[in-house]
């Protein structure tokens, strides 16, 4: 009855068609139940499963005359039905309809959101498993902290996405309710029976108190979500485009055959796909904000949430299903460049290892704070000298009475600290 949809489709999901057969759905359902308890004959709704069918352009243009969506959607299918027609909607009200459909929708984006989320993350598990061993600089502050890998780096995107599906698993579950309850919610002219009953062939729950909606808590948690799934792509996005800079160049989005990369310059590869993502990123946390927005409605409800819906509900699906697909595109095609890895974790010379300095100095005794100067000072003279750090810790007195050649030569060892990168991956990927 309702269309079962695969990936790549989310505008079909959200778009007009689908949305009218929803509804007929909402309402077949309905009079069924009633026939079930002898409200309507059984033959009208054999008839209105046989002669009932959308006719989206016929819908468009009787709500240009009667101005209301629902009596427009209503009126076309009793064209089309006769005069079986009039057991369709019996004590139900628009948001019974809208709501309940609404609901579908919303399920249906989260299993392709899910989806998608699931090849994503297998992308970027190869990355990590491939340069599992890689050695990078860290950055906090944009400045080199101390090395990583660039499959822990991975890793850490993997881990997030790995999240974001438990998001969408759970947003399911909040988003899951229909309410075929009537103007107010009171059931006063319907029998709860109905409404069970829609909603489980629906695979909802009834909403528990629904007044004339179901109450948009519910989207705005839908919203909420779709936006921090959102913002965990934007930080993908960023860390690319850091290590794209000219200045870093250790990764680089994937340039296609044909492509241009500025209309002046023609050297340019910028990172676009990238760059994308993070704009998209800024519409999703402004339609989060006015689903919440949407929560608050006057008494048992308004209609000042339903226009911005209209527009909220299907671009924020569509955009973070896009943004979902476009990184996972991006990864795939991700050119990576251990060399120039290398090259900038040289750059500092070996003056990221002062940590480890510091500490082995720390082991031996020596109070924190002094070892801290020792240690900073020796960093400093080293990088104005130009020399590296083990050597200038090497000859300076207050470092060698306390460690000798062997122990400092330790600290200054990038397989220490890259030593429990095994122990990272095997809690991450549980391998």
């Amino acid at each position: 009855m309702i269309p079962r949809y695969t990936r790549d489709e989310m505008a079909q999901i959200w778009s007009d068609d689908n949305k009218f057969r929803i509804m007929l759905a909402v309402e077949i359902l309905a009079a069924e139940a009633m026939a079930k308890i002898g409200k309507i004959p059984r033959k009208a709704i054999d008839d209105i499963i046989r002669k009932s069918k959308i006719n989206v352009k016929r819908i468009q243009a009787i709500e240009e005359t009667v101005k209301h969506d629902i009596i427009a959607f209503l009126t076309q299918i009793g064209e089309r039905v006769g005069p079986s027609a009039k057991y369709l909607h019996l004590g139900m009200t628009s948001s019974d309809v809208l709501d309940t459909a609404l609901a579908v929708q919303m399920m249906q984006s989260c299993k392709l959101l899910e989806r998608d989320l699931e090849d994503l993350a297998k992308t970027i598990k190869k990355l990590a498993m491939k340069y599992k061993d890689t050695p990078m600089i860290g950055r906090t502050h944009g400045v080199h902290a101390e090395p990583i890998t660039f499959g822990l780096k991975m890793a850490s995107f993997y881990s997030e996405i790995m999240r974001a599906i438990e998001l969408i698993q759970v947003t399911v579950k909040g988003i899951s309710y229909g309410k075929v309850s009537g103007a107010v919610g009171t059931f006063a002219h319907l029998d709860p029976k109905v409404e069970e009953y829609v909603c489980k062939k629906l695979g909802l729950k009834p909403e528990p108190v629904s007044t004339q909606i179901v109450p948009r808590d519910r989207h705005a948690a839908y919203l909420c979500r779709l936006a921090i799934i959102g913002s965990s792509l934007e930080r993908f996005a960023v860390e690319i485009r850091h290590l794209q800079k000219t200045e870093v160049r250790e990764v680089e989005e994937p340039f296609t055959k044909g492509q241009k990369g500025s209309s002046a310059m023609p050297h340019k590869r910028n990172p676009i796909l990238s760059e994308n993502i993070c704009g998209l990123a800024r519409v999703l946390k402004g339609y989060a904000m006015t689903s919440l927005e949407n929560v608050a409605l006057w008494h048992e409800r308004d209609i000042s949430h339903s226009s911005a819906e209209r527009i909220i509900m299907p671009d924020a699906s569509i955009a973070l299903d896009f943004m979902v697909v476009r990184m996972n595109k991006l990864l795939s095609g991700l050119a990576v460049y251990p060399e120039n890895m290398k090259a900038n974790l040289d750059k500092t010379k070996d003056g990221i290892f002062s940590g480890a300095l510091l500490l082995s100095l720390v082991g031996k005794g020596l109070q924190r704070e002094k070892a801290y100067e020792y240690v900073q000072k020796t960093a400093f003279e080293a990088r104005k000298k130009g020399v590296n750090m083990e050597t200038a810790a090497l000859s300076n007195k207050n470092i060698s009475k306390h460690l000798s050649s062997g122990e400092i030569k330790k600290a200054f060892s990038i397989k220490s600290h890259l030593a429990k990168t095994d122990f990272i991956f095997k809690r991450v990927f549980s391998y």
